[in-house]
């Protein structure tokens, strides 16, 4: 498996991922990345940013995708609990994460967060960010087995409750 900065070509499949990730949620009555969330036009704007990654085997296959980006998250700035690094200095932040459904529980979510943070250690940045649904439990689990620890409530622009975790790096 490797991470690499996606491309155009890479639209069709990575769409295909997330559609099948908003059906799995959906089932799953988490209403997470429904009502058309994360759309075509949102990772478009991801790759053009160069702030969406893919994962590839060796044969090429596009397996999951992420946007990770060094950006301040906005809505990271209120929290209902409080940040390990709350002096605000650069973080790392993993959002829209998703694995093609024939790749799941197979390391390929924890490749992409150890690929993040191997990212934030090269450019000396200590901390990474990311949240979640509160029934999102998969992606709980594997927070805390990464050693993420959880830090407070963050809200979405549309006032969505998240769980908020962070790590230092």
């Amino acid at each position: 498996m490797r991470l690499s900065l996606a491309n155009k070509d890479d639209l069709t499949s990575i769409m295909q991922i997330i559609e099948d990730a908003q059906k799995t949620l959906a089932y799953e009555n988490i209403d997470q990345w429904q009502n058309g969330y994360p759309s075509q036009s949102i990772i478009e704007n991801d790759i053009k940013n160069n702030e969406c990654f893919v994962v590839k085997s060796i044969k090429n296959m596009i397996l999951a995708t992420a946007m990770f980006s060094l950006r301040k998250e906005p809505t990271y700035q209120k929290i209902e609990g409080k940040w390990i690094n709350s002096d605000d200095s650069s973080y790392g932040v993993v959002h829209r994460m998703a694995i093609s459904k024939l790749q799941l529980r197979k390391g390929v979510a924890k490749f992409i967060l150890n690929s993040c943070e191997e990212i934030l250690k090269e450019k000396n940045i200590k901390s990474m960010r990311i949240d979640t649904h509160e029934k999102n439990f998969p992606m709980q689990n594997l927070l805390k087995k990464l050693n993420y620890n959880y830090c407070g409530i963050i809200y979405l622009e549309d006032n969505s409750k998240r769980l908020a975790y962070e790590k230092q790096i």
